[in-house]
């Protein structure tokens, strides 16, 4: 199933594909810089001036909801298992606060694209979640006629009373992680669900015809074997979702998991898994988006839903543990991964009584906001426009970053018309190109980060 690249085999051209192949999975990229280059922003932001001072056609609003039913084994996100109604209705307080505060530099503005996330937000009990879209439409100035409205929910909380909430609110898009519909594999990860309840739940989901279903998978679970993971993948497309999302697994220190599980028999098929399953989704009709994202032409016509950049500047975050971007500034709370360190930074955040300054984030150079545009560009199916490029930044991406020149001439990306795409080679090597990709700056940062 592996792709050998075709490229002459001389001795500089050998080392200089080992630098960019040698090792597919580094890093899972999804921003840049990453959340872990964040320090404390000195002097702080006033958050009316930040916002004064970007201006973008569309917005995209976010909220995080950091309670999980349970921490599943490669989960290093900021979440918190905690189930109770109390500690949720205390959360959405803060979170209505804090919108107060914000709403006033967005009025006149428009939001394109609305997603909850977290954690899992359909944990919340329906009037709680409810409250989160009176928040952002009431209080916020969500349309939802016009933006695309996305949701993560868990196989537990598909239950009547959430589901209409959704559907009574325009929601366009559910996502629920499955991970893998072995239940030796599910175990092995301490997915607090068995399989067959995710399939039980996968149906009652598609009964109430939401626009678009995403599927989670994941390969390279413990003992997972290339039929397994064929398995998974065909009860997945069984199922008929316009998304399915593969992601690799991925584990550090402070995880359940360790590093050493994802071998299996001291050999890391993860790179053989992801073959297998861009061809069979390929072959299935989905089209390939991202290195993880798979899709079929999904054409939204109860709604007109206007469009939104992949760069996601402009994009506000309520909650804590969002993060929110524009051109020059990225802020965030502060990020934990134990359960302490968690607890602490949510209570911190429930007990606050302003949130109109960023004082944790990122100030983005000239040199930053250039390579953050190609990143983001680039490892998407769009790519990157040169001519948009030029137009942002007034010169040159392939003259201005040599490392573009090397995957053009390694055949990991190639240039179409003004557009610099990586080929379906350059696809699976996605994490090792955005980890190279990483400024030195940044990447002494990210090295220098303790984890709490």
């Amino acid at each position: 199933m592996l792709q050998p690249s075709s490229l002459p085999a001389t001795p500089e051209l050998r080392e200089l594909e080992q630098r960019w192949t040698a090792a597919p999975y580094r890093s899972y990229l999804y921003s840049y810089p990453h959340k872990t280059a964040y320090r404390d922003l000195s002097p702080a932001e006033p958050l009316k001036e930040l916002w004064e001072r970007d201006q973008t056609d569309y917005y995209f609003l976010y909220m995080h909801i950091p309670f999980c039913g349970a921490r599943c084994g490669f989960c290093n996100l900021f979440t918190l298992p905690d189930r109770r109604a109390s500690v949720h209705e205390q959360y959405v307080d803060a979170l209505h606060r804090q919108a107060e505060q914000w709403a006033p530099w967005f009025r006149g503005r428009t939001f394109s694209r609305f997603a909850i996330g977290g954690g899992t937000p359909t944990l919340l009990e329906a009037a709680q979640l409810n409250r989160l879209f009176d928040i952002a439409e009431h209080t916020m100035g969500l349309d939802p006629r016009q933006a695309s409205i996305s949701v993560e929910t868990s196989p537990e909380t598909v239950t009547e009373d959430r589901m209409r909430v959704l559907k009574d609110r325009l929601v366009d898009r559910i996502s629920m992680g499955i991970q893998s519909f072995v239940e030796d594999e599910a175990a092995a990860i301490y997915r607090p669900q068995k399989p067959k309840l995710a399939e039980e739940a996968l149906e009652k989901l598609i009964g109430y015809q939401f626009p678009l279903i995403n599927i989670d998978l994941i390969y390279g679970l413990p003992g997972q074997t290339p039929d397994t993971w064929l398995y998974s993948l065909e009860k997945a497309i069984g199922y008929g979702p316009g998304e399915i999302f593969i992601y690799p697994l991925y584990t550090r220190e402070n995880t359940i998991l360790k590093p050493d599980q994802i071998r299996s028999a001291g050999t890391d098929i993860r790179l053989e898994l992801y073959h297998i399953a861009r061809q069979r989704l390929e072959a299935a009709g989905y089209r390939q988006y991202s290195m993880r994202r798979f899709a079929k032409e999904t054409n939204f016509t109860h709604k007109s839903i206007l469009p939104f950049s992949c760069q996601e500047e402009g994009m506000a975050g309520l909650g804590c543990g969002a993060r929110s971007y524009t051109r020059d500034v990225h802020y965030a709370s502060r990020y934990g991964v134990s359960a302490a360190a968690t607890r602490s930074i949510i209570e911190d955040y429930v007990a606050a009584e302003r949130h109109d300054t960023a004082d944790y984030g990122f100030r983005l150079s000239v040199a930053e906001q250039k390579r953050r545009f190609l990143l983001k560009a680039l490892l998407h199916r769009e790519g990157l426009a040169l001519d948009s490029y030029e137009a942002r930044f007034g010169s040159d991406a392939v003259n201005e970053h040599s490392d573009l020149q090397e995957l053009l001439s390694l055949e990991l990306a190639e240039l179409d018309e003004g557009i610099l795409r990586l080929t379906t080679r350059g696809m699976a090597y996605s994490d090792a190109i955005g980890d190279e990709l990483i400024s030195g700056d940044v990447r002494e940062l990210m090295n220098g980060y303790i984890v709490r």
